[in-house]
């Protein structure tokens, strides 16, 4: 399938008005991050054009609520844990609630609540969002101490994003993204569990949104070579290949009505 981002490009939409008044929300889905929140919330206070750092603590069972709010974050609670996907929709959701009716969108800006300190090396990903070169930015991540995995579900997402986008990124499951408020919502609704990634990738560049990978210097926990690293590893692949059958049939579906 030909690459629909670069044969028809859609041009990233500029901001209303003067790129210098575009702000940025920073949203971190979180569940038991007690010990590393409140370092993440911190730093990512600190990113050029941020005015707000959103934390929702997804269902924690420590006092991650208390220490993000503590640190200065915004925090919104979810009483069960729903997962990533609703995490970040809820975070969306509020941060359009506290968007000005009369100044551009925030950009939305999601990062990981185990960054700690490095959270604040996220910037480089706001400026190609922000000055309109791309819809959505992911951050490229190096190489993470004590991680276990072999590479299976990035090579899965990689291929499913490839074969229906046209497009292989090197990281497709990192989820350090910064993106346009009309793109998240083009990209709603999320795929769930660990598939949020794959799903948000293949619906954006289908829609001819513009994706572009930025290297960020950024370290959190990595899933290890134990039995609880095998078994989160096996989740993501389960719901990368969820994400991927669903957008498969939709594609086969949409090209059927085409033909028709």
């Amino acid at each position: 399938m030909p690459n629909p981002v670069a044969k028809t490009p859609r041009p990233a939409r500029p901001v209303r008005g003067r790129a210098s008044q575009q702000r940025v929300a920073v949203v971190v889905p979180a569940k038991d991050e007690s010990r590393r929140i409140a370092a993440t919330v911190r730093a990512a206070r600190a990113i050029p054009h941020v005015d707000m750092v959103l934390v929702v603590d997804d269902g924690s069972t420590d006092n991650t609520q208390d220490v993000a709010r503590e640190a200065g974050a915004v925090v919104v609670r979810h009483s069960h844990n729903r997962g990533k996907a609703a995490a970040m929709e809820t975070g969306a959701a509020v941060v359009a609630m506290r968007d000005a009716p009369d100044r551009a969108p925030r950009l939305l800006l999601f990062i990981d609540g185990d960054l700690a300190e490095t959270a604040v090396n996220t910037a480089p990903l706001v400026a190609p969002v922000r000055d309109g070169v791309a819809d959505v930015s992911i951050a490229l991540l190096p190489p993470q101490p004590g991680a276990g995995g072999r590479g299976l579900v990035v090579g899965a997402a990689r291929r499913a994003i490839h074969g229906l986008t046209g497009w292989a990124p090197t990281q497709p499951l990192s989820g350090m993204r910064c993106m346009t408020r009309e793109a998240f919502e083009a990209a709603t609704p999320l795929a769930r569990g660990w598939g949020v990634e794959t799903g948000m990738t293949i619906d954006l560049l289908r829609a001819g949104y513009v994706a572009v990978e930025v290297p960020c210097d950024l370290r959190h926990r990595a899933s290890g070579t134990d039995l609880k690293g095998q078994m989160h590893r096996a989740a993501q692949y389960r719901d990368v290949q969820v994400a991927a059958g669903a957008r498969r049939a939709k594609a086969v579906v949409g090209a059927g009505r085409r033909k028709g």
